[in-house]
């Protein structure tokens, strides 16, 4: 008669019951907390953006509520600064039409940014704040050109 892995279960069971049933936690009338939070979530982070303002490039964070990547950064660029930027009197030299942007690391510490048109600076100092360990070299690859390796100059 095999009696070994009734026991088994048997015993784990009433571990099991000992456990739920001696937890230590004893009932209490509801406890009032307050008023739920309300308001705006603040972003848990902030990206590097490379605006012109006043023909030099000039860093900008945004503020973001998640990471984002090299390429999606760059795309940022394209769309041109916020309402606020353009109040403050920045601009973009990079067009909308130098999407989509491929960003790749090789070898760290270096990144390649391929894209459609060219705006150098703008990208390659961006492009350089989203890597980790900051500062990177880029190299600019796309428009026909090749520029780079290249430090931000900002």
């Amino acid at each position: 008669m095999r009696t070994g892995p009734a026991r088994r279960t048997l015993a784990a069971g009433l571990v099991s019951l000992a456990a739920v049933a001696g937890c230590g936690v004893q009932p209490s009338d509801v406890i009032p907390a307050g008023d739920p939070p309300s308001g705006r979530v603040a972003p848990t982070t902030t990206i590097t953006l490379y605006l012109v303002k006043s023909g030099r490039i000039s860093a900008v964070t945004r503020p973001r509520d998640r990471p984002m990547f090299p390429a999606d950064t760059l795309a940022l660029l394209a769309d041109g600064p916020t309402a606020g930027e353009r109040a403050n009197g920045f601009t973009t030299e990079v067009p909308p039409e130098a999407g989509p942007f491929s960003v790749t690391a090789r070898p760290a510490g270096h990144l390649v940014v391929t894209l459609s048109a060219p705006a150098v600076e703008q990208i390659v100092c961006t492009a350089a704040a989203t890597a980790p360990g900051s500062p990177a070299q880029v190299t600019v690859v796309g428009a026909g050109q090749s520029v780079g390796p290249r430090d931000c100059p900002a």
